[in-house]
Parts: structure tokens; C-alpha cells; sequence
């Protein structure tokens, strides 16, 4: 995807949360970066301050810890999806988390640098100031559906949910990973699998 249209869809996804016209956009445009991260490349690592928040724009990324040399998958980021080590991106101290490209992606990014230097904008402050708390909000929800979802839902239901947001990228994504952040072991994912291509076949 060239340099215009990833940039767009950056434009696209802010005007999803705060509506921007064409001089806004142009005082925006020139902060932002297009990046390429390769597969298993990190987008944010365990003690380190993470200076950026992105789209991903094409690829996937997925959210992990490590524990007792285990590695725990808290989340994916897919297309049209924003990443971050977001509390690590607001409060300047070390983030827990890897975030790791699954595959080589495209990411439009924004430093924290230059987000505040758009905060402190005449013409479009506001808007980012608005834009930034409606992503923290965003983050607040999915943090509680995630957490919500493994005492309501069955592994299956957690998974038909995943496959609404991951589409045709899950498929590509090895099935450990997914089995991983359900909860589940790779057997257990497996027959969920066979269980729904049967229904839909």
C-alpha cells in the first residue's frame, strides 16, 4: 500500500472518533509516519517506554507477556486497528507487554512527541485532545469486554468474536497464538474449528 492510501486510512479510522476537514488534516498529515515492521519485529517491548501509537493498516500484531518463560497472548491487533502500549504511551514509565508484528505490517504511527505538539495546536488541539480521550476510553472497553467475556462466554463464543474482527488475517495466524488468548489448548481449538465448519458447511 503506498504512502497516500495508508495514510488515509489513518485519516478514516481518527474520523471514526472526531470528524476533520481538509486544513485540520493538513496540520496532522505532516507528523505522522509510515512504517513497515516485520514479522516477529517489536512494536513495543517489556521495560521500555512505548513513544508511539499506530493503525495498523495491513498485517497483524499480537499483545504477549512472559511468564515463568511462558508466553501469555493478551491481544491482537488486526487491520484498521489501533496498537499501543498505551498506558506505557501516556505515562512515560516501562510497559509490560511485547508487541509483535505476526507478519510483516504496515503501521501509521504517531509519537507521543508530536501528539503533544498537535494538543497544544490553535487549529486542531481540541479535536486531538477529544480524539485522545476517546481512545483511552476505547481501550478502557475492550479491557473490560476482555475480561468480561471469559466468565460469560464458552471458548467457542470467545472465538466467533475473534473471527468477526480477525476475518481471513486469523487464518494466517499460527493457531497456538489463538489458542493461547482464549484460554484453551490447541486441541481444544482445534475441535472448536471442526465443530463450526461443520454448522456452516
Amino acid at each position: 500500500m503506498d504512502t497516500l492510501t495508508a495514510l488515509g486510512k489513518f485519516r478514516e479510522h481518527v474520523e471514526t472518533y472526531v470528524k476533520l476537514n481538509d486544513v485540520e488534516w493538513q496540520a496532522l498529515a505532516p507528523l505522522l509516519e509510515v512504517n513497515i515492521l516485520k514479522k516477529k519485529k517489536n512494536f513495543a517491548e517489556p521495560g521500555k517506554v512505548c513513544n508511539q501509537i499506530g493503525l495498523v493498516v495491513k498485517g497483524a500484531v499480537r499483545y504477549f507477556l512472559v511468564k515463568n518463560g511462558e508466553e501469555i497472548t493478551g491481544y491482537f491487533s488486526f487491520e484498521n486497528e489501533l496498537l499501543s502500549s498505551y498506558k506505557s504511551f501516556l505515562t512515560r514509565q516501562p510497559g509490560e507487554n511485547y508487541i509483535q508484528a505476526l507478519e510483516d505490517c504496515q503501521i501509521v504511527t504517531l509519537s507521543y512527541k508530536a501528539m503533544q505538539q498537535i494538543y497544544g495546536d490553535v487549529l486542531i488541539g481540541a479535536k486531538m485532545e477529544r480524539f485522545g480521550r476517546l481512545i483511552a476510553e476505547h481501550y478502557l472497553i475492550c479491557y473490560e469486554d476482555r475480561v468480561s467475556s471469559f466468565v460469560t462466554q464458552t471458548p467457542e463464543e470467545r472465538y466467533n468474536k475473534l473471527m468477526e474482527t480477525g476475518g481471513d488475517i486469523l487464518q494466517r495466524i499460527p493457531q497456538h497464538y489463538i489458542a493461547n488468548f482464549l484460554g484453551i489448548t490447541p486441541v481444544s481449538l482445534s475441535r472448536i474449528r471442526r465443530r463450526i465448519m461443520k454448522i456452516s458447511a
